[in-house]
């Protein structure tokens, strides 16, 4: 039987800790799973709704975008995959009643695992200016509110439209759509603050900014290097795929700042051999300093240079630009140099070279490890480089594996949410659709932040997400976010988001993926894209959380007949009727979906072409592939200082917290607590068990603190510290980003430690 939700906020920085683990899944990972699942759907409804998760006639799970097979397993679901089902179908209601009983100055004190826990919320709710609570609203005044305010803006770009990676392919092309309509092209999206740095990095050096490889790929690697990424916890599903690649005689290369239990072994729950022993996955470990991969990576490149008959050199006749310039730069390579940026010793990175060398088919797969750095870009043109020497994409088992985080991220993109689309792309919108876009490039999710503190936006209308939990710099964002004359989040449940609002604020539920949508025309169903450039649909087969629900795709039609009115030829109302119509459109304006309705019939959907993979030809502006010799750049820390890079717990997903445990890493109970090597404690004297306040430090000299941290002596990287956010998002200035790709360096904060404040009297 279901649960009801926590009323007290539960401590979070007084953590029970024990040692790391060394393996991931197996019982464990079906224990919890069936625990969560229960407290928030109950047994029967479990059953009904897990079995039907990546299925191909049943819904996209709403974490992760890792791909399925062909041949889908009974249970195609992770344990964080089956948390995020479960808290999407969760029985626990958030009514108009419970928004009467907790004013928005109790809500600002809520931690966002208290907030997350109320479950669904079930009716549209307006903040009124001057209001201290959400008061419920028909949906025909929230999208009058919205009209009015986006109406008076004096210019269009005022107005800034946030998309979550979680929103369909249907629901994000037309809010693309609307907001081009609307006049502007003000659309950052969540892509900004994650594997933006990969999008600018690969649309460079391969002509597209998405991945090479499919599934398959992986299965008939030699080699498969992980850099910057925890499966285990992430994307859990990728372990079955690495289990598989190791069977087939796989090596692997793990390379990151902190041991992470999935890589170390994975025990799968699929299997009994899995259950009992499982399986190793790392070949080498290792373990890098933060920010220290672009500089391991050219070393490698200089000594497969050097190495005689180790480049493809009719690959790199033919397919490929400027490698006489990379062949220049790697010379400066320095081992003295790359062993002081890394902390690696030379035997190890001449056993990585070595399983470099042996490979026919390697593939490289990256997280926010590589992206969220000042030099994010640069690292990862370093490891497309590396590939390129090898003759490595456009053959099967080899290729680049950006892994993305949230399940549409990247079909968010295709779709046209964008800040700065290709003009090729509003041609064809604007041809569709009647209408003239605008071509001068918009917002992304920094610029946002910065012109509302500025003033130079006014209205904030967000798309799914949890935009204040998920940005840096908190204090600067949420003092921006109060600024707004307007903030609205179309969701499921709520987020800190809904605490820190404009002088007015709408809050409109939507349906989630598990929810049945019907629309006019029948039953609905949308489509997502996978990290593998797979389109495929999802159908849910719950009744919704509430009769007063709209799906998204009729909240951006409605918002859109509301403001934008007789001006309109767009058939908003037949889009929210059949999203059939949308996807018509679709395949008319967006290459690759030709025929899109038939298509998507098939079960398990279609694979969307990638000129690099499939006929080896590189859409770049030299219409080849190109090597790139960035200069090797590494953070530099001052003494007594320490480099944090910000991360998510096990039972977390993006900023949606499921639960105070860090089970691999053996954290039990709380949540404010910083990873510290213990030689590094004990030159800095942090004792572990004591309390800290982490404070960042930034060229603008403003003190950014993260208050009340437990330290935990943990095997992290020298010089290195690690923290959960959004907790330590306060940290990260609103100004360190990535070159080029402008995502936020949250994995690259100097800090330093003070004693702990004493919390203020409440007197």
């Amino acid at each position: 039987m279901a649960t009801k939700p926590p009323t007290g906020d539960p401590v979070q920085d007084a953590p029970q800790v024990t040692p790391p683990k060394h393996a991931a899944a197996g019982l464990p990972a079906i224990g919890h799973t069936l625990k969560i699942a229960q407290q928030q759907m109950g047994l029967a409804r479990t059953a009904r709704t897990l079995l039907k998760v990546n299925q191909k006639d049943g819904f996209d799970c709403p974490g992760c975008a890792w791909p399925e097979g062909d041949k889908r397993h009974t249970a195609e679901f992770c344990e964080n995959g089956a948390k995020a089902v479960a808290e999407e179908a969760t029985l626990r209601r958030v009514t108009p009643a419970f928004f009467a009983a907790h004013p928005l100055p109790d809500l600002a004190t809520r931690s966002g695992y208290w907030l997350g826990q109320q479950g669904r919320i079930t009716e549209p709710v307006y903040l009124a200016e001057g209001s201290d609570r959400y008061e419920a609203v028909t949906w025909e005044r929230a999208f009058a509110i919205i009209a009015e305010e986006l109406t008076a803006l004096d210019s269009p770009d005022e107005a800034l439209f946030y998309t979550s990676g979680r929103t369909s392919n249907e629901a994000a092309f037309l809010f693309q759509l609307f907001a081009r309509e609307f006049g502007t092209n003000n659309l950052p999206d969540c892509s900004n603050m994650c594997h933006e740095s990969s999008g600018s990095a690969l649309t460079e050096t391969i002509g597209i900014g998405k991945g090479s490889v499919n599934l398959e790929d992986l299965h008939q690697a030699d080699l498969i290097i992980v850099a910057g990424q925890n499966p285990g916890t992430n994307h859990p599903r990728m372990l079955s795929a690495l289990e598989k690649a190791k069977t087939a005689g796989a090596k692997i290369i793990s390379v990151n700042p902190l041991p992470e239990a999935g890589m170390e072994r994975f025990k799968n729950p699929q299997t009994p051999a899995g259950m009992l022993k499982g399986t190793a996955l790392n070949d080498l470990f290792l373990q890098i300093r933060i920010g220290g991969d672009q500089a391991l990576f050219r070393l490698l490149n200089k000594l497969v240079i050097e190495t005689e008959g180790a480049t493809d050199e009719t690959f790199i006749r033919e397919h490929t630009h400027g490698y006489d310039e990379l062949v220049a730069a790697a010379q400066d390579a320095d081992w003295a140099e790359t062993l002081t940026a890394t902390g690696l010793t030379r035997p190890e990175i001449e056993r990585a070279l070595a399983m470099i060398l042996a490979s026919e088919r390697t593939i490289v797969c990256w997280a926010m490890g590589l992206t969220q750095h000042k030099h994010g870009v640069a690292t990862i043109r370093e490891v497309v480089n590396l590939l390129l020497l090898r003759g490595n994409i456009g053959r099967p088992g080899a290729g680049v594996c950006p892994v993305r985080g949230h399940s549409n991220v990247q079909g968010d993109r295709t779709m046209g949410i964008f800040e700065r689309p290709a003009p090729a792309f509003l041609d064809a919108l604007d041809l569709e659709f009647g209408i003239t876009s605008p071509r001068a490039h918009g917002y992304d999710v920094v610029r946002s932040i910065e012109a509302l503190r500025d003033g130079r936006a006014k209205v904030l209308f967000a798309m799914g997400g949890n935009f204040v939990g998920a940005t840096p710099d908190t204090d600067v964002t949420e003092a921006a976010i109060r600024r707004a004359s307007l903030t609205v989040h179309v969701s499921t449940k709520l987020n800190r988001s809904h605490a820190v609002t404009g002088r007015r604020a709408l809050i409109l539920p939507t349906l989630g993926r598990t929810d049945k949508d019907v629309q006019a025309s029948g039953k609905q169903f949308v489509t997502v894209e996978d990290s593998m450039g797979m389109v495929h649909a999802s159908r849910g087969n719950l009744a919704p959380a509430s009769p007063h629900l709209l799906s998204e795709p009729a909240i951006v039609a409605r918002m859109a007949r509301a403001v934008l009115g007789d001006t309109s030829t767009t058939p908003w109302e037949e889009f929210e009727k059949d999203y059939a119509s949308i996807r018509d459109r679709i395949a008319r304006v967006i290459a690759g979906f030709e025929d899109f309705n038939t298509r998507i019939a098939h079960p398990g959907g279609f694979r969307l072409p990638h000129a690099p993979r499939d006929e080896r030809r590189f859409p770049t502006k030299t219409g080849k592939a190109n090597f790139t010799a960035a200069p090797v750049e590494y953070p530099r820390v001052p003494e007594g200082r320490l480099l944090l890079q910000t991360l998510r717990s096990h039972d977390q997903y993006n900023t949606t917290i499921y639960g105070l445990d860090d089970r691999y890493r053996g954290i039990t109970g709380g949540r404010r607590i910083v990873m510290v090597h213990p030689d590094d404690a004990a030159e800095l004297g942090l004792a572990d068990g004591a309390y800290t306040d982490l404070v960042g430090e930034w060229k603008d000299g403003v003190e950014r603190r993260a208050p009340g941290f437990r330290i935990v002596h943990y095997p992290t990287a020298r010089g290195c510290a690690a923290a959960y956010y959004p907790e330590t998002n306060v940290l990260v200035p609103l100004d360190s980003t990535a070159d080029t790709s402008n995502t936020p360096a949250s994995k690259s904060v100097v800090i330093r430690f003070e004693p702990a404040r004493p919390a203020p009297d409440p007197a």
